[in-house]
């Protein structure tokens, strides 16, 4: 696949690309482009577009977002109550980015590596990891399973393989790891709001001192609490970031090729209708 054929793809599977398109109900050029090149249906609707897109996706280039959007269906959505599980994606944990984070009773993060990756950074991305959460898996195609196992032989991280045929089979399980927790770390993922609700829940009060010491003030402060304490309350508010609503009903109202998105993007909440319009509208407009 020529590197222009590479880059639309991945520029049209965004969280941003979609909602231009959906929420300025305009068809842009480099989807139009790419729907030329892969897709075979005459008068196809917009739906029918980014669905053949996508399959060609799953046959010859299972890029990062087909790995995410893997996860939230096969995983959260079938695996998990989608109802009492959260997900994060792209969080900043120390130096490293976590692609695919589930929190429930327990916060697990899983890596990707798709077969478009190198293995590079992974040693590095998991020792941050494990600075907030217990428990990491890695995904990965059939292409990089053999080096991931090698490279994971004796860790406690699992392992998730992406098969040929699309389903995600666990290869092996991972257990926990709280010898590396972090109070920098963790102090660092949490928003203002959040760390002071922890030191209101502990200390019923907040440090009163200049806003320049402030930070560093509730920073001390967080150090007091049991860090395994500290870890739970941290999962607790990272969970209230995007649990949804039951009667949101995603799976029922979400094509498969676009429940990543529509979980993650700000603009949708729950505004199906909004994607229900996008994806049935034709390509001429």
């Amino acid at each position: 696949m020529e590197k222009l054929d590479k880059y639309i793809i991945n520029k049209i599977f965004t969280v941003p690309y979609f909602d231009k398109m959906i929420y300025e109900n305009s068809v842009p050029e480099s989807f139009i482009k790419c729907v030329k090149r892969y897709v075979k249906l005459e008068s196809a609707t917009v739906g029918e577009a980014v669905s053949e897109i996508y399959h060609f996706m799953d046959c010859e280039y299972r890029n990062e977002y087909f790995y995410k959007n893997t996860v939230l269906n096969q995983l959260l959505i079938k695996k998990h109550d989608l109802y009492n599980t959260a997900a994060l994606t792209e969080l900043p944990i120390g130096d490293s980015k976590a692609d695919f984070i589930m929190i429930n009773g327990r916060g697990v993060v899983y890596e990707i590596k798709t077969d478009l990756d190198n293995l590079l950074r992974l040693e590095n991305q998991i020792r941050d990891y494990y600075k907030v959460f217990n428990y990491v898996y890695v995904v990965v195609g059939n292409k990089q399973l053999s080096h991931v196992k090698e490279f994971l032989k004796g860790q406690k991280v699992g392992i998730y393989e992406l098969t040929s045929n699309g389903k995600l089979i666990c290869r092996k399980t991972a257990f926990c790891n709280r010898d590396n927790l972090s109070y920098d770390t963790m102090f660092q993922v949490l928003r203002k709001a959040e760390f002071e609700s922890i030191l209101l829940k502990h200390f019923h009060k907040l440090p009163v001192v200049n806003s320049f010491q402030y930070y560093r003030e509730c920073q001390k402060w967080l150090r007091r609490i049991n860090i395994t304490t500290l870890q739970k309350d941290v999962m607790e508010c990272l969970k209230a970031r995007t649990l949804l609503f039951v009667e949101d009903k995603l799976e029922e109202n979400v094509p498969y090729e676009l429940r990543f998105y529509a979980y993650f993007s700000k603009k949708v909440r729950s505004d199906y209708q909004k994607i229900d319009t996008f994806w049935n509208s034709r390509m001429g407009g």
